[in-house]
């Protein structure tokens, strides 16, 4: 039996709007599973940089009230990347000093200049950080903002209420049956595409910090307790980590 001239317009519109829709969610959800991709490419920047920023600030430091002043000096989010663990580990200590370069006259200069420049490097690694989260919230707004540009000009409630009216529903295998009322608002919930998360949902929203002369004063008398708690061994420890660092380094050479 030959398909009247109906049945192969009411075809035609079918396959044109799944073509649409299934078109359009490919590559949403190419983008979408692109942007976590660069999100968890993020996350390993954020431990692997400002990590280790904070680590030796912390084993630097070490006492953990002091520690929480520096962490409320600078506004960094409460013990972020702190544990206690970290001041006692011997090969944590060693992994985050190792070729560290110290300068200075004296052993309390040359801990004060190494609290200071770690706390520089983490001033930039933390700008970078926050230009790359604003990156990455930019791009979820935009895929955000294309799937509400594109449901704006083809609804789906309304599609699959007209595609009622031509008959039962074929999109690509992927909508089929009678389409009662209740299967159609059903339907359109499992098939409508969600939003991406903010991406602070999987990031922390890092402040800016303040720059090293805006806080030298309250941050030179957290060193100066700090470092008549640990004495001169902390020098001398520092001092013996950038020997071993040099060390390793031309014998790779």
């Amino acid at each position: 039996m030959q398909p009247n001239i109906a049945d192969a317009l009411a075809f035609e519109i079918k396959q044109e709007l799944a073509n649409r829709y299934f078109g359009f969610r490919t590559l949403i959800e190419e983008d979408k599973l692109a942007l976590a991709d660069k999100i968890r490419q993020h996350a390993f920047i954020l431990e692997k940089r400002i990590s280790f920023d904070l680590i030796r600030i912390y084993i630097l430091i070490r006492d953990e009230g002091l520690i929480g002043e520096f962490l409320a000096l600078v506004n960094i989010p409460e013990q972020l990347f702190y544990d206690p663990y970290l001041a006692e580990s011997e090969s944590i200590r060693q992994r985050v000093f190792a070729g560290l370069a110290i300068r200075g006259m004296t052993r309390k200069g040359c801990f004060a200049n190494t609290v200071g420049d770690c706390y520089l490097r983490l001033v930039e690694h933390v700008g970078m950080y926050r230009e790359k989260f604003a990156e990455l919230e930019a791009a979820r707004e935009e895929i955000s903002a294309e799937i509400a540009h594109f449901y704006k000009n083809n609804d789906l409630g309304s599609i699959l209420y007209f595609l009622r009216g031509l008959g039962d529903v074929t999109l690509s295998g992927a909508m089929q049956g009678g389409m009662e009322p209740d299967l159609a608002q059903a339907l359109e919930q499992k098939l409508r595409i969600e939003l991406p998360e903010p991406v602070s949902n999987f990031l922390p929203l890092l402040p800016p910090l303040p720059p090293l002369g805006a806080i030298a004063r309250e941050l030179q008398s957290i060193i100066d307790r700090a470092f008549s708690r640990q004495g001169p061994d902390i020098h001398d420890y520092l001092t013996a980590q950038t020997m071993l660092g040099r060390l390793n380094r031309r014998l790779l050479l």
